[in-house]
């Protein structure tokens, strides 16, 4: 059976939790069932958790349609089983569900994973919208969104992923032993591991790519539109977008600092960006000069 789909879609929630443009009617040859697995053409799967079954029938049938595997869950325990199963290597998460909500997985699945989570949420507040981010999540779109948006951000994601898991290269593009000892931080940028006070610090992916990226550019304020385009892939296109790089900056200080309110290792330019100080004369930069 072939679908083709045409026009433009927005899913949304509101009383009536979902609306679709010009394109509804390209879906109704799937039928109202619901979708527990569609085969794309490559290797990737995506785990789509979502309440409401036409938001995961149009995600499912788009993200199949652009070449990825997909299963996909309609509530928060549901999300859990079909994780453990499926073991994919992206989450798209909504945060409105019965019996466990988003955020919950979102806690859960970073106990034990670095799998990437985008999570959706209709939630109004920019500090509700954050929590997600709070809680471990990659980023988020907030609804009603364009299917384009998100398959552009699943896109990038998944590029970063390849290409941190690629050759074990720097931000600057130098290779080499690929250590650099700041105080009691040790950052082995090939092997992707960060060491305080000699303890292992167990990092998202994500959070690894933002880090490298300060530690590749010593004594530099980046922007944080820059780095949204850096280590996310896109650039903002709403001022809300730019506290994803907040958020994660914050989640960075509190794993690394001693102070997080004072930091050693990560400062803030305020009102551009954020930066690492140059390596001090007495501490080891083999890869990346001072």
């Amino acid at each position: 059976m072939k679908c083709y789909c045409s026009g433009t879609l927005t899913i949304g929630e509101s009383a009536t939790n979902v609306w679709v443009s010009t394109a509804a009617a390209s879906f109704a040859c799937f039928g109202k069932g619901v979708i527990s697995k569609l085969a794309g053409q490559g290797n990737r799967k995506i785990l789509v958790v979502d309440d409401e079954n036409a938001i995961r029938q149009i995600l499912a049938t788009r993200l199949s349609m652009g070449g990825y595997d997909v299963v996909v869950a309609a509530n928060g325990e549901e999300a859990l089983q079909v994780f453990a199963q499926e073991e994919p290597d992206l989450v798209v998460l909504d945060v409105m569900m019965p019996k466990l909500d988003g955020y919950s997985v979102c806690q859960e699945l970073r106990k034990k994973t670095d799998v990437p989570i985008i999570m959706l949420t209709a939630l109004g507040e920019i500090a509700d919208r954050i929590t997600g981010l709070e809680m471990g999540a990659d980023d988020y779109l907030a609804k009603p969104f364009s299917p384009k948006e998100l398959e552009a951000r699943i896109k990038a994601i998944l590029r970063r992923v390849d290409n941190s898991n690629g050759s074990g290269r720097n931000g600057s593009g130098e290779t080499g032993a690929g250590i650099i000892q700041s105080g009691n931080l040790r950052i082995e940028l090939n092997k992707r591991q960060v060491y305080a006070k000699g303890k292992r610090i167990r990092l998202t992916g994500i959070e690894f790519d933002l880090l490298q990226l300060l530690v590749s550019r010593p004594g530099e304020s980046v922007p944080r539109a820059d780095i949204l385009k850096e280590v996310w892939g896109y650039s903002p296109s709403r001022h809300t977008d730019l506290r994803v790089v907040d958020v994660h900056i914050s989640r960075l200080r509190a794993k690394l600092e001693d102070d997080p309110g004072n930091p050693e290792f990560i400062h803030t330019d305020r009102g551009r960006g954020y930066f690492f100080p140059r390596v001090s004369s007495g501490a080891s930069s083999e890869s990346i000069g001072a």
